[in-house]
This record gives C-alpha cells, sequence and structure tokens, in this order.
C-alpha cells in the first residue's frame, strides 16, 4: 500500500476515534479532563463531596458571616528593608539607598534540557544505550551527498504532511522511521552569527603633586602631664591677676578725677572713627555729593533742580529757628549755624553749633547761650573766633575751644536795648586789635574794638527818621529812629556801607559820617531782612523783604552828603533794576559765589528759588520745596564758597543741603589752547556779563548825572 494511502487511512480512523472521545470526557469537580469511556456512568466515578470542618473553628452568625473586612494588597515586600546604606565614592560618604527592591522569589527551578541534536545529547543517549543516538551517530557521520539527499527528503515528507493535516503532520511517517534519516529544524530553529566591531579603548591619566606629609610623633609621660597642669594653672591665675588690677586702676582713675584725661587722649581716633562709621552709613548721599550731575539737563536749557543731599539735626536744637549761617573760610566742608527764636513771646535759650559734612550725624562744637542768638559771623583770617549777637542786646565773642565767650559787653560798656540782627568782622585797626560792626533795632550801628581783654564801642551811625518829632504825653518832644535790620560792607571800599530798616528803606552809609547818610532809597514796603552787595560787580546789590519781593538795586554815585532835600527826594524814588515777586515772605537772599548773575532766595512757605539773569531775566530756573513739613519757614540760605552746594536752615532747627544741578551753576568756558584765566581777567569777565544785561534795562538820564533805572518784572 502506498505511503500516501496509508497516510489517508490513518487520517480517517484518527479523526472519529477523537470525536468519541470528545463525547465522553467530562470535566468533574475534583478532577480535571478525566475519561469516563464509552457506555459508562459519570456518577458512579464521581465521589461525594463532605465538609470537613476543623475542631477549632469558631462558630458565627449570619450578621458576622456577612461582616466585611477590607485588606488592601500592595506589592511592597514588608520584610524588605528600609534603611540599606551603601558608600558614595562620589560624595566619598555613606548615603542611604533611595529604592528598595520589593521582589520577593517564592520557587525557582532551573531546568536541564538539552537538544537531542546536540553533542551533548548524543554523548548521554549513547551512554544509556538508546537505539536513536546510534543512528543520528551515523547520520552525523555520513558527509557531502548523503546528508544533503536526507535533508531534501525530509523537506519533501514535511510539506506532505502540511497537506494532509495539522494532527497527522505532527507525526512522522513510516517510510521516513524506517529509513532512519535525520528529521532537521524540529523547533523550526535557525543558527545566526555576528560580529561586532569593537572600538580601540584609550586611557587617560592625569598625574597630582602628593600632599606634603610631615611625621611627628612624642612620648606622654606622667611628669610632663603633671607639668602641663601646672603650667596651664599658672596662666589662669595671671588672668586674674590681670583683670583684678585693672578693676582696681579703672576705679582708682574715677576716684581721682582722671577720667575726662582718658576721653581726651582717644578724641581724635574717637573722631575719625565716628567719620568712617558716617561716610558708611551714608555713602549713597556722598557719592552723589561727588559725582551726581542732573542728566537731564542736556534737554531743557532753562530749567534746574536741587538734589537734597544730609539733613543736620540735633535733639536740643528742634523747637529753636536757625538765625544765621556761616561757612568757616578755611574749612570749606565746616559751617557754623546759630539759634534763636523770632516769637518775642517764645524767647529761651540759644545754641551755637558747627557742622562738618564729614560728620551730618552729630556737630562737631556744640555752645549752649542764656540767650537767643540772632546772628553771628566767623573771622576771615582767625576762624577759631565768632561773633555773635544775643537777642536781649548784647554781643559776644567766643573761641572755639572755650565753652563760654570770652569777651560779652554788658549795659555799663554798650549793650544794645534791643535785639542784634546782624554783626560783621571788619579788617584789623592800625594798632592790630579785632573790631566789628553790629546792628540793632534800637537804630544803633556800633563798632566794637577787643583791646586786651576789654570790648571797646564807639557808635558810628544813628538812625532816624525824617519825620518831625513826635509829642510825648507831657508835652516834651521825642525824636524818633530808624530800625535797623541788615547791613553788609563793600567788598573793595571798607568805608561804604548798606543799611536796611524795618521801614523798608536802604541807606548808604559812610565809616566817615556818623549823623548823616550818602544816599537813602526808599526800596520797600516793608522791613528789610536782607541787603548784600554783589561779590563781582562793585555798584550792583540785592535786597529781599517781607512784601514778597526780590530787588537789584545799583548803587548812587554820591561819595558825599547832600543836604538838599529835593534831590534826596529825587533818589528816594528811584526804581529797581529787576523785581522779583516770590509770592510769599523772602526771609534771606544770597549771590552766587561763582557767577555774577546767579543768585537764590528762600521763602516763609519753604521754598527756595534759583535765578541766572544770564539765562532768564524774569522767571527762576529753579523752584523747590524744600521743608519736610507744612507750615515750615525757611529762614536763611548760604553759598559753599568752593563745591556747587547751599545750605537752607528753616524755624524747626533744621539745615538741609542741597546739590546744584548743571544749569544752575555755568560758569564761562575757556578757550581751547589758551591758558586758564586769571583772578583779575576773570572778574572783568563777570563785571562784563552783568553790565550787558543791565544796559537793557537802564535809562540814561540828563546831564552827568547817574542812569535812573527802570523796574523789570
Amino acid at each position: 500500500m502506498p505511503a500516501k494511502a496509508i497516510g489517508k487511512g490513518k487520517q480517517a480512523g484518527g479523526a472519529s476515534d477523537i470525536s468519541r472521545r470528545r463525547t465522553t470526557r467530562m470535566r468533574g469537580d475534583g478532577d480535571d479532563m478525566t475519561d469516563m469511556g464509552d457506555g459508562t456512568d459519570a456518577d458512579d466515578w464521581m465521589h461525594s463531596k463532605a465538609l470537613v470542618k476543623p475542631e477549632d473553628q469558631l462558630d458565627l452568625n449570619e450578621q458576622q458571616l456577612k461582616e466585611e473586612f477590607t485588606r488592601i494588597l500592595t506589592a511592597n515586600n514588608p520584610h524588605a528593608p528600609q534603611n540599606i546604606v551603601r558608600y558614595s565614592f562620589k560624595e566619598r560618604q555613606y548615603k542611604q539607598i533611595s529604592s528598595v527592591d520589593q521582589l520577593a522569589i517564592h520557587f525557582a527551578l532551573d531546568g536541564n534540557m538539552l537538544h537531542k541534536d546536540s553533542d551533548e545529547a548524543r554523548r548521554q543517549m549513547a551512554k544509556l544505550g538508546m537505539p536513536d543516538a546510534v543512528q543520528s551517530e551515523q547520520a552525523g557521520s555520513e558527509g557531502g551527498e548523503g546528508a544533503g539527499a536526507g535533508a531534501a527528503e525530509a523537506d519533501d515528507a514535511k510539506d506532505e504532511g502540511k497537506d494532509e493535516g495539522r494532527d497527522d503532520a505532527a507525526t512522522p511517517t513510516p517510510a521516513a522511521a524506517a529509513g532512519g534519516k535525520k528529521l532537521t529544524n524540529q523547533f523550526n530553529y535557525s543558527e545566526r552569527a555576528s560580529q561586532t566591531y569593537n572600538n580601540p579603548y584609550r586611557e587617560r591619566g592625569t598625574a597630582t603633586e602628593p600632599p606634603p606629609r610631615a611625621t611627628f610623633s612624642g612620648s606622654v609621660t606622667q611628669w610632663e602631664i603633671f607639668d602641663a597642669y601646672n603650667e596651664d594653672f599658672e596662666k589662669q591665675v595671671n588672668k586674674q591677676q590681670i583683670i583684678m588690677l585693672f578693676v582696681y586702676l579703672s576705679e582708682y582713675v574715677f576716684l581721682c578725677g582722671f577720667q575726662s584725661d582718658d576721653v581726651t587722649r582717644i578724641a581724635n581716633a574717637s573722631q575719625i572713627v565716628e567719620r568712617m562709621v558716617n561716610q558708611n552709613t551714608y555713602d549713597d548721599i556722598a557719592q552723589d555729593f561727588k559725582y551726581w550731575d542732573d542728566p537731564s539737563d542736556e534737554y531743557r536749557e532753562n530749567e534746574g533742580t536741587l538734589l537734597p543731599l544730609w539733613r543736620f539735626t540735633f535733639e536740643k536744637a528742634k523747637k529753636l529757628a536757625v538765625t544765621s549761617l556761616c561757612w568757616n573760610p578755611k574749612y570749606k566742608d565746616l559751617y557754623a549755624v546759630s539759634f534763636g527764636s523770632y516769637d518775642f513771646m517764645k524767647q529761651g535759650n540759644g545754641m551755637i553749633l558747627f557742622y562738618s559734612l564729614k560728620n551730618p550725624s552729630y556737630p562737631e562744637f556744640i555752645y549752649e547761650t542764656d540767650s537767643g542768638l540772632m546772628c553771628l559771623d566767623v573771622h576771615p583770617d582767625h576762624p577759631y573766633l565768632v561773633v555773635v549777637g544775643y537777642y536781649d542786646g548784647s554781643v559776644g565773642v567766643f573761641n572755639i575751644e572755650c565753652k563760654e565767650p570770652v569777651h560779652r559787653c554788658t549795659a555799663k560798656n554798650g549793650k544794645h536795648t534791643d535785639p542784634v540782627w546782624q554783626v560783621r568782622w571788619q579788617k584789623d585797626d592800625l594798632e592790630n586789635n579785632h573790631n566789628f560792626y553790629s546792628i540793632s533795632s534800637d537804630g544803633r550801628i556800633v563798632q566794637w574794638t577787643i583791646i586786651k581783654n576789654e570790648l571797646i564801642y564807639q557808635d558810628v551811625i544813628q538812625l532816624t527818621l525824617p519825620e518831625a518829632p513826635a509829642e510825648g504825653p507831657d508835652g516834651t518832644k521825642v525824636s524818633t529812629v530808624g530800625c535797623g535790620t541788615a547791613f553788609d560792607f563793600h567788598k573793595r571800599n571798607d568805608y561804604m556801607f548798606l543799611v536796611g530798616t524795618e521801614e523798608g528803606k536802604i541807606h548808604t552809609c559812610s565809616k566817615a559820617y556818623s549823623s548823616q547818610f550818602l544816599d537813602t532809597n526808599l526800596a520797600h514796603n516793608m522791613a528789610v531782612y536782607q541787603v548784600r552787595w554783589n561779590p563781582w560787580h562793585p555798584d550792583i546789590y540785592i535786597t529781599c523783604s517781607a512784601d514778597w519781593t526780590v530787588k537789584i538795586w545799583e548803587v548812587s554815585q554820591k561819595t558825599t552828603v547832600d543836604t538838599n532835600p529835593e534831590n534826596t527826594q529825587n533818589v528816594s524814588n528811584r526804581k529797581a533794576l529787576f523785581t522779583f515777586d516770590l509770592n510769599n515772605s523772602v526771609g534771606d537772599v544770597a549771590w552766587a559765589p561763582y557767577s555774577s548773575t546767579v543768585f537764590a532766595a528762600v521763602t516763609a512757605d519753604g521754598k527756595v528759588f534759583v535765578y541766572d539773569l544770564n539765562i532768564n531775566k524774569y522767571e527762576p530756573l529753579c523752584e523747590q520745596m524744600v521743608a519736610v513739613k507744612k507750615k515750615t519757614k525757611l529762614t536763611h540760605i548760604e553759598f559753599n564758597p568752593v563745591y556747587p552746594i547751599i545750605i537752607v536752615g528753616d524755624d524747626r532747627g533744621n539745615v538741609t543741603s542741597l546739590k546744584l544741578s548743571p544749569n544752575l551753576k555755568k560758569m564761562p568756558k575757556e578757550k581751547k589752547g589758551q591758558p586758564a584765566m586769571d583772578p583779575a581777567q576773570r572778574e572783568q569777565l563777570e563785571i562784563a556779563k552783568l553790565d550787558k544785561l543791565l544796559n537793557m534795562v537802564r535809562e540814561p538820564t540828563e546831564g552827568s548825572k547817574p542812569p535812573a533805572a527802570t523796574e523789570k518784572k
């Protein structure tokens, strides 16, 4: 019978047998896939179920049985350690491992299956005497074409088996089995091999210098330990003795009264340290003082600004008003301030403070007085001498090394009967005696001379009013006197000076005439608070008043006394060259030391005005509020002679320093390639600049009389 016929018959018989087995196979509760056979009853083979109850089982009712217990199963291993520590070579320390393996292996079995065509399988089968091993060895010993033919026949048998069916294809054919041919690729296995490219090895190494090493050794014995303890004990005893010595010395110094001497020894060093600390504290302000210039001035020609710098305050002077300011002529960062009260009902003590820009937190020198101070002036050649005027009418001279005045007038030696509003040092006389002038509301202008230890006075002029004497209650006639408020001496001609009065008049006086004025001008409608000569032009001066105005005047050319009442009346009606209305009472006005056309003024509403006539003859370049609190009145202003700053005082005891922007401190530019101008050339340039402006407002008069001025606002 052919092989194909046998295969078909086998396939038919196998199919019927499989179908018969599938009909008699059943699944029991206790047995899996049990073959029951033909014609048998499944119940005969089934076992009855019997519940086995342990002896220690609890008897639970239905409610307890229905109760649910929730358990959450996680993949974490409860027995896994949580604090495993490993050494980190990178950080050179032991560190705890963050992740722990949670895998738990319950059963593991390693297999030892071998492929039957492998050499190891053949050797084991030959050792056990299995016939398949001999046949496989014989088949393996055949070479060349025999192996190729067997493989081809096996492939044909494999193809026929695929066509006949899946079940029969797995069963080898009798012909193939009888022939003993090798069936290759039983598991659809194919052997492949590949070779990868091995990258060449690279070695990189560095050599560092070994750290320095030092070998030391020593031996410790009982006597060495004993000596060390004794040495340490002696040091402690000596330290205690030194501390006790210091305590005894301090008590002795305190009892003997030498404590002040110890403080004076370190006064200079402590002052330097205090200035260093203040410089660090106010470093931003110091940087602005040295380097700041408002860059916005480049884009605006007729405007400027004031940058607030330091604010000088003292606790004891908060309830007093600043009555005068004066820079030290030698030390440009040091200035003096006098404190008093302008209110008649609130008079009390006064004070002199010396402030330095290097230490804005505390004054350098402090002098307290029994009466309020109205003015002061520092000697131009001897900066340690300061003259002051009191509210009670007396004048005094201070030496900064003494807390009390070295000279002070009394009622016996020419004391004023009203407050002294201004004092001014003058050049020494022919005998080299110091002398100064004072002006008061009692109408007297007095010259004071310091001769040895005495203060000698001499009345220079008595301010009188042109009105007829008033009649008293008993019919006697009483002559009325003028009230002087301010005066200023000419920069070149020492004998000439200006006097401002409460009646609003400006008198041009001379030291040579004690009863007449060179000129009288009705300048203001109210009291004149300040009058100052221009530092560059010899014929120009400025005044300010309580009538809200600041006026610039040109002095009359008269050098002799003119008693003609008509001429006097004509002169008194002369008008100012420039008039500026500041909308409030003007407390003080000052010329700038660097330009003949720049001046500044302060008002009672807390504002500072800065004018430059060369840029704008009608409006201020800067109008800025300086007072911090409302209703604070500014009383005085002063330019620094070197630095581009001004200081402003108010009626609350505060002094504020302000820096001028570039538009407020313009100076004549020097031409390139030409040497710097000497002081004489600079003075002529400033005079010419101011004369050019004055020629625009002057009006010529008949004859040789001095030109009359017209008012410009």
